[in-house]
């Protein structure tokens, strides 16, 4: 089985390949529905130079999570704030991340720094209530 990385996968997730149709198919909906999730400001499909609709891998992801969230009973104004909120919650997530790598990169220059600084010196040479 051939190895896909990250990078590979976020290229591929979002290049639009479907036609709506295609899509409707993928996502298990009539492709109405894709046009009135679209109205909705749900769903962001590509468009061709003719106008025509092409939808990427994410895109069929994002009508999955909209069709789990309705099958749950939420509504179509409801989807879209949990779907608002689930982007705002990886932002923060991605943000806390790099915060404590530049946290620890910080640390580790301060330790660096410290062990440069420091100077050993022989127990001898120490005031005698400082030697145990």
């Amino acid at each position: 089985m051939r190895s896909v990385t990250r990078d590979h996968f976020a290229t591929h997730s979002t290049r639009a390949l479907y036609v709506i149709s295609v899509a409707a198919e993928l996502a298990g909906v009539h492709p109405q529905t894709l046009r009135i999730y679209e109205r909705k400001g749900l769903l962001d499909p590509a468009r061709t130079g003719g106008g025509s609709r092409r939808y990427s891998d994410a895109d069929i992801a994002q009508l999955q999570r909209i069709q789990q969230l309705t099958n749950a009973g939420i509504n179509l104004e409801g989807v879209r704030r949990v779907l608002e909120l689930e982007a705002e919650l990886v932002a923060s997530q991605e943000e806390l991340e790099r915060v404590r790598k530049e946290a620890l990169e910080a640390i580790e220059r301060t330790h660096r720094h410290y062990r440069r600084d420091l100077v050993p010196v022989s127990a001898e040479r120490l005031p005698a209530r400082w030697r145990g």
